[in-house]
C-alpha cells in the first residue's frame, strides 16, 4: 500500500525547515545538527558543486506516469532516497529515531540507525518490522562486535553499514564553543538558551534524558559525564583497515555496505573485499574540509564500477531536485540526514511523514518536466 502524500504548506521546503528548526531547538542542539567541521568549507561544498549538475528536459516525447520505485538489495523501495544515520538524534528532538523510523517504514525507504543515537537496536526494529537497516562504529572490544553483530541478526536488520570515514571524531568549533556532550554540559548560557525553547525543554523533560540506547549494555552503571568520553574512546576504534572488513564480511551474512568511499582506491578495495555497496560520503561536511565534493567523488567513481557493485551516495543533498542530480550522475540510491533532523525539529511527530512528502513531490515533479519515467533512467537527462 502506498502512502499518501501530505505537507503542510506553509513549509513547503527543506530550507523552510531549517528555518522553524533553528526557532525551536536550543542553539546548542541547532550547531550540532546545521554545523560542519573546522571552517564549514565542506558542509556548503556538498551541496554548491551538487547543484552545478544540470538535466534537460525532452517535452515532445512519449510519455507515462513517472514511478519512483527503486530496487535495491533485493528490495523495491518507493523512492530512491533514505533516511541517513545521524547520531544524537535525541538531543536535537526527543524521539526523533522513532519518529524517522515510523515515516521511512510507512513510505517504504530505509532507515539506517546509528550506534551512536538515542533510541536502541531493538525498539527501531519493531518500529520498522525488521526492515531498518544500522550503521556501526567499530568496537575495539571483539566480543562488543560480536554482540552488536547478534543483536542486528536477531531484529532481521537486512544491511550492515560501517563506516571508513571517522578514524577520528571531527574538529567542530561549534560544539566546542558550546560545551557539547551527552546531556549538554548546562552552562549558564546553555540555560537560557533552554528556557527560550520551552516545548522543546518539556519534551525533553518528559521524554527522559537522551542517551546512547543500543550502547547501554556495554556501558559501566552510574557513568557520569566525566567518565563517557572516555569510555566512547575504549570502546570504539574508528580507523577500519582490510583485517577489520574481511572479519565483518565473515561474520554478517546479510548485506554489507561501505559507507565513506571518496577515492578509486578504498573503492578497489571494497570491490575486492565483496562488499554489497558503497555510499559515496564525506559525512556531510562534518569529518574533512580539505576534501572534494560528494558528487565530485560520485562522477569518478560511478561510471568505473556501477556495473560491479551498488554506488549510493550523501553528503550534501538537500531536496528532490538533488536526488535527481545524484542518480544522473551515476549514483544508484541517494540518503540524506539533515533534511529530515530538520524535519523533526521543525514540525515533531509530523516532521518525518512531511519531510517525505516533500521529497517524493519534488521528484515526481522533476521526472515529470524532464520526461523521465525511471529513476534509472536520470542518466538520459545529464547534460
Amino acid at each position: 500500500m502506498t502512502k499518501t502524500i501530505s505537507y503542510n504548506p506553509k513549509y513547503p521546503s527543506i530550507e523552510d525547515l531549517r528555518k522553524k528548526a533553528q526557532k525551536k531547538i536550543p542553539k546548542f542542539a541547532f550547531d550540532y545538527l546545521d554545523g560542519g567541521c573546522n571552517e564549514d568549507v565542506n558542509i556548503h561544498k556538498n551541496t554548491n558543486e551538487l547543484r552545478r549538475v544540470e538535466l534537460k528536459p525532452n517535452y515532445l516525447v512519449p510519455f507515462t506516469k513517472p514511478s519512483l520505485k527503486t530496487e535495491l538489495f533485493g528490495h523495491t523501495y518507493d523512492a530512491p532516497f533514505g533516511i541517513s544515520p545521524v547520531g544524537l538524534q535525541g538531543l536535537m528532538w526527543p524521539k526523533s529515531p522513532e519518529i524517522l523510523a515510523k515515516a521511512a517504514f510507512e513510505h517504504n525507504i530505509p532507515f539506517v540507525l546509528s550506534t551512536v543515537t538515542t533510541s536502541s537496536i531493538e525498539t527501531i526494529a519493531k518500529i520498522t518490522e525488521g526492515k531498518a537497516w544500522f550503521q556501526l562504529y567499530h568496537p575495539a572490544k571483539q566480543e562488543v562486535t560480536h554482540d552488536i553483530i547478534k543483536r542486528i541478526e536477531e531484529a532481521e536488520c537486512p544491511v550492515l553499514v560501517i563506516l571508513s570515514d571517522v578514524p577520528s571524531f571531527g574538529y567542530r568549533p561549534r560544539d566546542i564553543r558550546n560545551g557539547l556532550s551527552m546531556p549538554p554540559r548546562m552552562t549558564l548560557q546553555n540555560i537560557l538558551r533552554v528556557m527560550t525553547r520551552p516545548e522543546w525543554a518539556l519534551k525533553t523533560l518528559i521524554n527522559g534524558q537522551p542517551s546512547f540506547e543500543t550502547l547501554k549494555p556495554y556501558m559501566p552503571k552510574n557513568l557520569n559525564l566525566s567518565q563517557l568520553a572516555g569510555f566512547m574512546n575504549d570502546t570504539f576504534s574508528g580507523r577500519l583497515n582490510e583485517e577489520k572488513i574481511k572479519k565483518l564480511r565473515d561474520l554478517w551474512k546479510g548485506k554489507l555496505v561501505l559507507k565513506g568511499v571518496e577515492s578509486v582506491q578504498d573503492m578497489e578495495t571494497a570491490v575486492r573485499l565483496g562488499l554489497d555497496g558503497v555510499i559515496i560520503s564525506n559525512h556531510g561536511g562534518r569529518q574533512i574540509d580539505v576534501g572534494q565534493a560528494t558528487i565530485n567523488s560520485l562522477q569518478t567513481i560511478a561510471p568505473l564500477y556501477k556495473d560491479k557493485i551498488k554506488v549510493m551516495m550523501d553528503s550534501g543533498i538537500r531536496g528532490g531536485t538533488d536526488v535527481s542530480r545524484a542518480l544522473a550522475s551515476g549514483a544508484d540510491f541517494t540518503f540524506m540526514g539533515r533534511s529530515f533532523m530538520y524535519g523533526v525539529a521543525a514540525m515533531g511527530n509530523k516532521g518525518g511523514d512531511h519531510t517525505i512528502s516533500i521529497l517524493k513531490t519534488q521528484l515526481n515533479q522533476i521526472m515529470e518536466q524532464l520526461c523521465c519515467e525511471s529513476t534509472g533512467d536520470f542518466n538520459k537527462f545529464l547534460i
